[in-house]
């Protein structure tokens, strides 16, 4: 083993899909992308999500309390860093991007079409917004895209580098002590 350094720590830590947010504000959508977020918990399913004051879609997260997450696939990687890299402030992403809007059930954010799932959620606890950045949201819906072909995620490795995913390895039977998140 080796010393490594702790402000690289989230590099050994971030597992989960790198994501885009849709917000809409005074009549306005947008798209940012975040890496940041995280499951807190199962049922209902709460997502935190790491959205900063240096975000155009910090200020619309917090007047209007509702987002969709919309997980891309691996094709869309380029997309992805290119939404990360300007402000919605400035442009019109999904035009910009030529990505697809369409209409949530639940929100007034507007879903991926080009994605392989998106969640609407709405802000369950603000408590740590201003603080750490940190939004708890909770899930309200969510849509699957199966006949996508792509449908392997994109997993950012802290620096400029991204992972794509592999194979599955089902592992369902041993599961013995969560039977219930298995299905």
């Amino acid at each position: 083993m080796r010393n490594y350094p702790l402000e690289k720590v989230y590099r050994l830590m971030e597992p989960s899909p790198i994501v885009l947010v849709t917000t809409f504000h005074r009549g306005k959508q947008n798209i940012m992308t975040m890496g940041f977020h995280m499951m807190v918990q199962h049922t209902p399913p709460l997502i935190g999500a790491v959205i900063g004051p240096w975000d155009y879609s910090y200020k619309a997260l917090k007047a209007t309390r509702e987002c969709v997450i919309a997980i891309p696939g691996a094709d869309l990687a380029e997309k992805v860093v290119d939404i990360g890299n300007c402000s919605g402030d400035d442009i019109d992403k999904f035009g910009k991007f030529r990505l697809t809007p369409t209409e949530a059930q639940h929100v007034k954010a507007p879903l991926i079409e080009q994605c392989i799932a998106n969640i609407e959620c709405k802000v369950a606890d603000m408590r740590l917004a201003n603080r750490y950045s940190l939004f708890i949201l909770k899930a309200v819906k969510a849509w699957a895209n199966p006949d996508r072909k792509e449908q392997r995620t994109l997993h950012h490795q802290g620096n400029g580098t991204f992972k794509v995913d592999g194979r599955t390895i089902d592992l369902r039977k041993r599961m013995v002590k969560w039977r219930e998140l298995v299905d």
